[in-house]
C-alpha cells in the first residue's frame, strides 16, 4: 500500500516564488502525514488564467491582451529554471514524488505542462499539452509525443493527462499501453460531469486515477484581471472537485468543494491485477488484429541544426 495526497489549492496569482513556497509547505504536510507521492492540479505553478479573453476577438488582437499575455510569460517558469529547482529539493528532502502542474515558459512561447520529480529530487520526466481547449489555443503550444512518458514513481508506474485531454481516447491508449498504473489528471474542470470521466478512466485503464483542481475565487486574483465571467470578489472562478479513484471505479477520496484541503488515499498495486482479472484493453482485450494504434514520440523542431549535406565527393567518373 502507498499513501497518495492530492493538493486542491490555489495558486498565489501570478507570482512563481510565492506559489512554490505554497507548494512546499504542502508537499512537507503530506510527507508529514506519510504521504510518497503528491498530485498537483493544473497550472498550479504559473497561473491558470481562468476568464481572460486576451483581448482577441476573431481577426483582432487588442494591446491590453498582449500586456495580458505579457504577464502569464512573465509568472511562467521554466524546466531547468529556480522554481522548479527549489521544488527538487524540497521534494529531496521530503522523500516524495511530486506531479506539479505548470505554466513552462520555452522561449517565446509558453505549454500547459505536468512536471514529475522524484522523491530523490530529479527530474523523472514532464508532459506537455497536446491539445489546449478551446481559447488555451491561443494563449499555449500544442506538446508533442516526445513527452508522454509513464515512469516511475513509489506507488508505480506514473502518467499524467491534463485536463481534457483525459477526452482523447487515442491519448488514453497511449498511457494505457505503457502499463499506467497511477494515472494523474491535474485539471480545471470543476463540473460535476468530470467525476464520471475519472471514474470511467479507471475502469477503463484499470488505474488509480488521481485528480487535482485548484480552488480559485476572483478575489485571489490581481485588481486589474479582466475577467469576462465571475466578476465579484467572491466570485468562484474553480471550485475544485479533486478526487482518487480505484481500478474499480469507486472513488475513494472526494470530491471536496470551495474548499482548499490536502486529500488522502491508499493505492494497491495489487488491486490494478486483481480487476484486470476480466478487463485489460492493451493485453487480453484489445483486438490488435481489428485495431491498432501508432504513436509518434519523436520530438519536432520546426529548426534543425547540423553539420550540412550535400552531393559526395569523390573521383569523377564517366
Amino acid at each position: 500500500m502507498t499513501r497518495i495526497a492530492v493538493a486542491q489549492l490555489g495558486s498565489v496569482a501570478f507570482d512563481a516564488a510565492a506559489t512554490v513556497r505554497k507548494a512546499v509547505a504542502a508537499l512537507a504536510e503530506a510527507a508529514a502525514e506519510g504521504a510518497e507521492v503528491i498530485v498537483f492540479p493544473e497550472a498550479f505553478l504559473g497561473t491558470y488564467p481562468k476568464a481572460l479573453s486576451f483581448g482577441s476577438p476573431v481577426g483582432r488582437r487588442t494591446e491590453e491582451g498582449r500586456d495580458e499575455f505579457l504577464r502569464s510569460w512573465e509568472a511562467a517558469v521554466e524546466l531547468d529554471g529556480p522554481e522548479l529547482a527549489a521544488l527538487a529539493e524540497a521534494a529531496r528532502e521530503q522523500r516524495i514524488f511530486v506531479v506539479m502542474g505548470v505554466i513552462e515558459r520555452a522561449g517565446r512561447t509558453l505549454y500547459c505542462t505536468a512536471v514529475m520529480i522524484d522523491q530523490h529530487g530529479r527530474l523523472a520526466g514532464h508532459h506537455r499539452k497536446v491539445m489546449p481547449t478551446g481559447a488555451e489555443r491561443l494563449i499555449w503550444g500544442f506538446g508533442d509525443g516526445s513527452t508522454l512518458p509513464v515512469v516511475d514513481s513509489p506507488a508505480g508506474a506514473l502518467g499524467s493527462v491534463i485536463c481534457w485531454e483525459n477526452y482523447m481516447p487515442l491519448l488514453r491508449a497511449a498511457m494505457y499501453g505503457q502499463g499506467v498504473e497511477i494515472y494523474c489528471a491535474p485539471t480545471a474542470d470543476d463540473r460535476e460531469t468530470w467525476l464520471p470521466t475519472m471514474r470511467h478512466i479507471a475502469l477503463e485503464g484499470r488505474c488509480w486515477v488521481v485528480t487535482a483542481c485548484q480552488v480559485m475565487r476572483r478575489r485571489d486574483y490581481p485588481a486589474g484581471y479582466a475577467a469576462q465571467f465571475a466578476t465579484e470578489p467572491g466570485d468562484v472562478l474553480m471550485r475544485g472537485g479533486s478526487a482518487v479513484v480505484s481500478p474499480r471505479g469507486e472513488v475513494v477520496a472526494g470530491p471536496v468543494w470551495d474548499e482548499e484541503t490536502l486529500l488522502y488515499a491508499e493505492t494497491d498495486r495489487a488491486e490494478i491485477v486483481r480487476q484486470s482479472l476480466d478487463m485489460d484493453v492493451t493485453g487480453h482485450y484489445a483486438r490488435p488484429d481489428i485495431f491498432s494504434l501508432a504513436v509518434d514520440t519523436a520530438p519536432k523542431r520546426p529548426v534543425s541544426y547540423g553539420a550540412a549535406t550535400g552531393p559526395a565527393t569523390g573521383p569523377a567518373t564517366g
